[in-house]
């Protein structure tokens, strides 16, 4: 990823870059496209319909984490409070979809996966939110 890079030439950067915060968005976007990757894998399974609230909550992390991850890019400006209330429910999305994820690890090698990066997410976002003044 280029996140470090691209904000770190940032105009309003200047180079004092928030190194938690990045590795956050760098953790966004990664388990955006494994939950992605986790919802669609799901949906191939024969035993689809005991996946639903695998899938539903696949989808959603997803989109908190690309969203979060989005916001937590734009450097013009400061909307911190957007900022930090994103990073809080991209936590909570990943904590939910993390605990979906591990009750059917054990049957499904992406669901493993995609609690793992989840689980990293949540504590990359949580990490985040402790470096943003209050």
């Amino acid at each position: 990823m280029h996140a470090r890079a691209m904000i770190s030439t940032h105009p309003q950067v200047r180079g004092n870059t928030n190194d938690a915060l990045i590795r956050c968005i760098e953790a966004c976007y990664d388990c955006a496209q494994t939950c992605t990757t986790c919802a669609d894998a799901c949906l191939g399974e024969d035993q689809v319909a005991e996946l639903v609230q695998c899938i539903r909550l696949n989808m959603d992390c997803a989109d908190v984490c690309t969203a979060t991850g989005s916001v937590a890019t734009r450097r013009s400006g400061s909307n911190e409070a957007v900022i930090r209330a994103m990073l809080d429910a991209c936590a909570t999305a990943c904590r939910l979809c993390a605990e979906e994820c591990e009750r059917h690890a054990g049957m499904h090698q992406h669901c493993r996966i995609c609690a793992e990066a989840c689980r990293t997410c949540e504590d990359a976002c949580r990490k985040a939110l402790q470096t943003l003044s209050h």
